[in-house]
Parts: C-alpha cells; sequence; structure tokens
C-alpha cells in the first residue's frame, strides 16, 4: 500500500476548516439511491450521509447551498432519471423547503431572487448534460459560476473524473471536501495505513477479474485473507480441485495459483472453502448438498460455503483486530445460499475489532443479516472504496486543497 497517498488524501482541507458565511457554497452530493418503478426509494442512507454537511452550510450561515447529484446512467434527459424524484425525501430528512432548479440557469436565477437566508437548491441530474462524464471545461466553469466554495460531498463518484468531481475545481475559489468524505478517507487510513494488527480482508463477489489489483496491492497491507463467494471457485481450481459447474474464471487460474504463491512468499495466509453447499439448479434448488470442496457432485455448483468453513472462517474473524471486507461470500439474496455470509456477518459483529466494509453488495448482505449497526464504518462507495483498496489516488481528492 502506498501510505503516502492515503495520507495525501487524508491531509485534505474539509468544510470545517473554511468561512461559510454569506457564501455561496455547492455540494457535490450523492443522491443516486435505489427507486422501484413507482418512483419510491427504498434506501435512503446516501441522502443521510450528505446531511451533516449540507447542516453545517446552514447553520454556518451560508448565503446559497446548490446540491449537485447524478441519478442513474441516463442517455440524455430522461424523466424516470430526474432528481424531482427525490426532492420530497430530501426536504423531509433536511426538515426545510429545497428549491429546484431545471437547469443551471434556472439555479443561477434562484440566487440571484433569493428572499429567505440558506436558500437550498437542489439542481437537476448532472449526468442530463452531456460535458458531465467527459470532464468539459464549458460545464465546469459553468457549474463554477455556482459558488464561491465547492465541496465535494460524494464519496460514491470521486473515483471518476467528471465536471462535478473534479473540472469544477479547476474555476472554484476554494475547494474543499464534505464531511462525508472527509469520514471515509479517515475510516481507509484507519485500516490501511496504520491499522491495529492483526489485519484480516475478507473478499467475495463473483469475478476474480475486478479484485485482481486488491489482491496484489493489498499483501503488504494485511496478514490474512478470507477468500469465498464465486471468486473462492477459481481458486479452488487452481489447487486442481474438479469444479465441477460453478463458476469458474478459467482464464484467470494461473494468476489465482500465482496470487496463493505471492501471499505465501510475503507470509500471508490465505483461507478458501473446505467445505461448500452446492446445487444443480440455482432457481429451483430442490437438489442442495454440502460436501467437501474437492468433492462437489457431478453437475452440480458451489453456491455458498458450507458449515466447518463458516466454523473456520469465524474463527480466523475471531483472532482479527482490522477487519476490511468486500464482496458478499455466496448468493445471499437467495435464502438458502445465504447462510454462509450472514454467520459470517454475525461472527465479525461479535468482535471487537475495527471493521470496515466496502461495496453495495456487501452492505446489503449486512443489513439483510441485521448487522448494519454493528459494524465499525460502512462505505457509501463501491467502485470508490475499491479504487482505495487497490491503493490508488482517487481523482475527485487530487484537485481539492491540502491543509
Amino acid at each position: 500500500m502506498k501510505e503516502a497517498g492515503i495520507e495525501l488524501m487524508k491531509n485534505t482541507k474539509s468544510v470545517r476548516d473554511i468561512e461559510v458565511k454569506n457564501k455561496r457554497v455547492l455540494i457535490r452530493v450523492d443522491f443516486n439511491v435505489p427507486m422501484d418503478e413507482d418512483f419510491d426509494i427504498s434506501d435512503d442512507t446516501r441522502i443521510r450521509e450528505a446531511l451533516p454537511t449540507i447542516n453545517h452550510c446552514i447553520d454556518n450561515h451560508a448565503k446559497s447551498i446548490v446540491l449537485v447529484s447524478h441519478l442513474g446512467r441516463p442517455k440524455g434527459k430522461m424523466p424516470e432519471f430526474s432528481l424531482k424524484h427525490v426532492i420530497k425525501r430530501v426536504e423531509r430528512l433536511l426538515g426545510r423547503d429545497v428549491a429546484f432548479a431545471e437547469n443551471i440557469e434556472s439555479a443561477q436565477a434562484l440566487q440571484e431572487g433569493a428572499k429567505r437566508e440558506h436558500n437550498v437548491i437542489l439542481l437537476e441530474n448532472i449526468r442530463f448534460y452531456e460535458g458531465e462524464e467527459k470532464n468539459s471545461d464549458e460545464l465546469s466553469s459553468k457549474l463554477a459560476t455556482l459558488c464561491d466554495i465547492y465541496v465535494n460531498d460524494a464519496f460514491g463518484t470521486s473515483h471518476r473524473a467528471h465536471s462535478s468531481t473534479c473540472g469544477i475545481a479547476k474555476y472554484a475559489k476554494e475547494c474543499v471536501a464534505g464531511l462525508l468524505l472527509k469520514k471515509e478517507i479517515d475510516s481507509f487510513a484507519k485500516a490501511m495505513a496504520n491499522p491495529l494488527k492483526p489485519v484480516l480482508l475478507i473478499v467475495g463477489g463473483s469475478k476474480v477479474s475486478s479484485k485482481l489489483a486488491l489482491l496484489h496491492n493489498i499483501l503488504d497491507v494485511v496478514d490474512k485473507i478470507i477468500i469465498g463467494g464465486a471468486m473462492s471457485n477459481t481458486f479452488l481450481k487452481a489447487l486442481g480441485f474438479d469444479m465441477q459447474k460453478s463458476l469458474v474464471e478459467d482464464d484467470l487460474v494461473t494468476e489465482a495459483y500465482n496470487i496463493l504463491n505471492h501471499a505465501k512468499e510475503k507470509k500471508v495466509k490465505i483461507y478458501l472453502p473446505v467445505d461448500v453447499v452446492s446445487t444443480d439448479n440455482i432457481k429451483d434448488h430442490r437438489n442442495i448438498k454440502i460436501t467437501p470442496a474437492q468433492d462437489i457432485p457431478e453437475g452440480f455448483m458451489a453456491v455458498d460455503m458450507g458449515p466447518a468453513t463458516s466454523k473456520l472462517f469465524s474463527e480466523v474473524v475471531r483472532d482479527s483486530q482490522t477487519i476490511i471486507w468486500n464482496g458478499p461470500l455466496g448468493i445471499y439474496e437467495i435464502q438458502a445460499f445465504s447462510r454462509g455470509t450472514f454467520n459470517l456477518a454475525h461472527a465479525v459483529s461479535d468482535t471487537y475489532a475495527f471493521s470496515l466494509i466496502g461495496g453495495g453488495d456487501t452492505a446489503d448482505a449486512i443489513d439483510k443479516a441485521g448487522e448494519r449497526d454493528n459494524m465499525s464504518f460502512i462505505s457509501t462507495g463501491g467502485g470508490a472504496s475499491l479504487e482505495l483498496l487497490e491503493g490508488k489516488i482517487l481523482p475527485a481528492f487530487e484537485v481539492l486543497e491540502r491543509k
């Protein structure tokens, strides 16, 4: 791990380090919340996480506050991706009216005509502008006309060099981190830059390919690694096991073998499933068997860890002081295959270790296990947290002022 990278990001100035009184503040928030077809929000965590920064600016008498966010991946202006669908929830959580601006010009007009003090304005989905994802100078400079101070509080998009996360910093007078952005980077620093030992990484999910950089980088930071989920099938195949119909990335079997050897050289202990839950049909799972990992029945696929693995992994968790977890360890969305992930969530919650949870699926699994409140920190960014664990400096941090 390039400790300097984390330290550099940790050194970013926050909104608490500057004066916002009578200033126009633009806050890049992450209101990219999940909604059903009736536009009912199923999880408003990301909105709640932005409240401390918004309230800080209100309480310290900012002249106006413009909230900028994306929602989904629209191709042009698509009504179903309008931030109008979230404004009522934002108002309810903030306990005040929020004006809606269809575009940057309307936001400017609302700022100029603001009668009320602490005027809060929500700008329409920033990805309705073609230039956003291209980090266009034109859009960046236009956004900067809305503020004296630019605050980035959207950790979930901090690994993207877009106009609202990076480009705007070229034109804004002051550029600082929001309170959530600071909380995120401080938590990662605690887990990676100067952690309590021993450090355990729990890594799961379906693909080794998406976690390759993480596995290579993290060997300098951790003492132990638990590999589960479909990822572990590729590693078990690298050890010569017949994985039958299990999901395996055949082109990465050699790479998995190299990671196991690299870990051995670094004296990092890797734990893989010793027994598995398998089925011959994920959708119609009437046939379920628990067998040693090397004895999966013909035509069956591994879908969860078995009870012996669950016990082994729980003991590894118990002996750790810092736990970093990215990726579920089975098909947790199906009740019959959720036990391994849920048992591990209970084991992590029972420790006194500092636990850092990264990735949307992992957070969702921990929610479903009823353990959200028992984790030390749950990151709001999937891709961003993965890139931090890979040792990268996130583009959004590079453009903010340092202390």
